[in-house]
């Protein structure tokens, strides 16, 4: 095989997958350690770094795998010291799309803010949840990303080895594609991996009932549900997906998790002027989270093209932001970062022309 376009990355692979890989290139079972330690703590860019593998199974590698980190292609940077980078989905080394049709790249986004150092990734190409308050929803569905594309955005971005956090919270519906998300989580998080305590890693989801149950089983990361809207029809007008997966019964789902102690679950909710912003909306809001433990992300709408909403007043928010801790509810005004490149909440597009 001489094509590279046809070999498979080696980042995104878990220990089972290496030891496979060992096994085909007639290394024993602890070679795929030494490749785990190589990828994901040297950050090796090549096959020919892993030294510690005889030279005939390097070339063997070669010839059908490659490690598969490919720089990101563009970036921007905001006025508040947020970045987003702009990484192709395929490349002429590496197809990071397990299916799809492709056609729109995916974007990364890297926030900085004292201590913490963020990384907001992108899990799809595109997305399929058609919320009408996304620029990415407005994209549609172009395919999921592989784990390798996941890993490759947090390895390949300058900042990488300073991160401090991860949030799946950037193109796609993470619950979508939520075998390649659980691969990426246990490369961040197993100790022949990056090694990462869990409580470093939120993974938002709008409510995909059978992906969710599979993260809080197999996972202890935290937990971000994108709720925007306490009234069923309401939520239904901005997210299609409530009728497949109502939040009442989301809710009802994590009601029988414990959010109490080694992992946090959140609400998000983005404020529209006059449309779900009143003393009516704050409470039925905390009637909805009633029982879970859970505290609330107030977030300004950032205005798209081809949607009416405008942002809610700063003052709206503090009121309602108020009213839902004083009914118990600890909720918060996130700050808003990267709007003047497009990369705030909701802004993403995966454009490789911008």
């Amino acid at each position: 095989m001489t094509d590279i376009a046809k070999k498979l990355p080696l980042i995104g692979m878990t220990l089972k997958e290496l030891e496979a890989v060992a096994a085909e290139a007639g290394l024993r079972p602890f070679a795929a350690k030494q490749m785990a330690r190589r990828l994901y703590v040297g950050r090796v860019r090549e096959i020919a770094e892993m030294t510690e593998l005889p030279k005939n199974a390097r070339a063997w590698l070669e010839e059908r795998y490659t490690v598969g980190r490919t720089a990101p292609r563009l970036e921007s940077r905001s006025t508040d010291g947020t970045v987003k980078y702009l990484f192709e989905t395929r490349t002429a080394e590496v197809d990071y799309l397990t299916h799809g049709k492709g056609g729109r790249d995916v974007e990364a986004v890297y926030i900085p803010d004292k201590e913490r150092a963020t990384l907001c990734v992108s899990s799809q190409a595109g997305c399929r949840m058609g919320c009408r308050f996304c620029m990415t929803g407005q994209q549609g569905y172009h395919g999921d990303l592989s784990s390798a594309g996941i890993i490759n955005q947090i390895l390949s971005i300058p900042e990488s080895e300073t991160l401090t956090n991860i949030v799946f919270m950037g193109m796609g519906e993470p619950m979508d594609n939520v075998a390649e998300v659980l691969k990426a989580i246990e490369v961040l998080t197993a100790p022949w991996g990056l090694a990462w305590s869990p409580k470093r890693i939120t993974v938002s989801s709008i409510g995909k009932m059978d992906g969710l149950r599979r993260l809080l089983d197999e996972t202890k990361v935290h937990v971000a549900i994108s709720v925007h809207a306490p009234f069923p029809s309401e939520r239904e007008g901005v997210m299609p997906v409530e009728r497949a997966f109502p939040m009442i019964k989301v809710m009802e789902l994590m009601r029988k998790y414990d959010f109490a102690h080694q992992r946090r679950l959140s609400a998000e909710y983005i404020m529209w002027r006059g449309v779900n912003d009143d003393m009516r909306h704050a409470e039925a809001l905390a009637r909805l989270l009633k029982g879970v433990d859970c505290r609330v992300n107030l977030i300004r709408f950032h205005a798209i093209p081809g949607f009416e909403g405008q942002p809610s007043e700063q003052a709206t928010m503090e009121r309602f932001r108020d009213r839902l801790n004083a009914m118990g509810v600890t909720a918060t005004i996130r700050a808003s970062r990267g709007e003047d490149i497009e990369a705030a909440c909701g802004m993403l597009s995966g454009e490789a022309a911008k």
